[in-house]
């Protein structure tokens, strides 16, 4: 990795200084880490080992899990350890690979959101040509583009963000390495990057929830034509789809679509939707949805029973 700077590492300052409430945040984002972890590696393992669903559904809900769970990891552990050390200090290789896993993930979360919306739209508005459309093979093409599709965008940050000369000073005012805190530190004109930096990243935030908006409206739109029973269970799925949907891009939106400028509640935003979020899902997914918390029983029940055999 070339470096161009003299600046070979980067000290984070975190959400706070105060002792007592670095206290605080070790206990409060240790807990929501561990929530964040179990809740997606149990709906992993429950679709994973259930028969009942094996729909395109529960199959982007899984590689959504996936994602959440890897999403929080890239920043969570760090903030976690961080808030009980004297010196946050990070080096140069290891903050750009921060760059990298954050906008991997995230990009990826945002793929299986729309392709989740794809899922619906097709089975709610299409019924008949649903199983021809949304074959597993067809799915599995299309987690394949999801992965290139996030591998290309993560790629085109790091190499914005290895473009940055660094000469000091090296305190990012932030918890996390991303673009926006290293342009700040920047020893050049950051205007050309801050703009490629909105374009891929806003653009890709503000278009992919145009596009999902317009399809659960389209969704939604449809259900006037199905049975009452038919309308309550697509109603509760695609419910749980636009909170997510929301949940997530609204601090996106707010954090990669405006101009070179921080303000104060920027870190408390991307806690939002790269710690809270991903502790939200499960709950939201599980709770709303009665399949999965049936397969979840069963799942326990056999453990439970096979234990008591032994």
């Amino acid at each position: 990795m070339q470096q161009n700077h003299s600046v070979t590492e980067f000290i984070l300052l975190g959400l706070t200084q105060d002792p007592m409430k670095k206290k605080m945040i070790f206990i409060i984002f240790f807990i929501l880490y561990m929530g964040t972890m179990v809740g997606n590696l149990l709906i992993i393992v429950t679709i994973k080992s259930s028969r009942t669903l094996g729909s395109p559904m529960y199959f982007f809900l899984f590689y959504l899990s996936l994602a959440d769970s890897c999403f929080s990891t890239s920043t969570a552990p760090r903030l976690i350890v961080d808030s009980l050390s004297v010196q946050r200090i990070i080096t140069y290789n290891e903050c750009m690979t921060q760059v990298f896993a954050l906008h991997f993930f995230g990009c990826m979360e945002v793929f299986v959101l729309i392709l989740m919306a794809i899922d619906r739209y097709v089975a709610i508005c299409k019924p008949l040509h649903y199983p021809a459309i949304m074959s597993r093979q067809v799915c599995i093409i299309l987690i394949v583009i999801a992965w290139i599709g996030s591998f290309i965008h993560s790629i085109v940050e790091v190499a914005q963000a290895l473009k940055l000369p660094f000469c000091g000073p090296n305190l990012i005012d932030h918890y996390c390495c991303d673009l926006q805190p290293l342009l700040k530190l920047a020893c050049m004109d950051t205007y050309l990057i801050n703009l490629e930096w909105a374009t891929n990243s806003g653009a890709i935030c503000t278009s992919s929830f145009v596009i999902l908006m317009i399809s659960y409206i389209v969704i939604l739109h449809s259900l006037r034509n199905h049975s009452a029973e038919g309308r309550k269970k697509a109603l509760s799925t695609c419910t749980s789809h636009i909170i997510v949907v929301i949940l997530f891009f609204g601090p996106c939106m707010f954090i990669y679509t405006r101009p070179p400028t921080t303000f104060p509640m920027d870190k408390m935003v991307t806690v939002f939707y790269t710690i809270g979020t991903p502790f939200l899902n499960p709950l939201i997914y599980t709770l709303r949805n009665a399949e999965v918390k049936n397969a979840m029983r069963k799942l326990w029940h056999i453990k439970i029973t096979s234990e008591s055999k032994r």
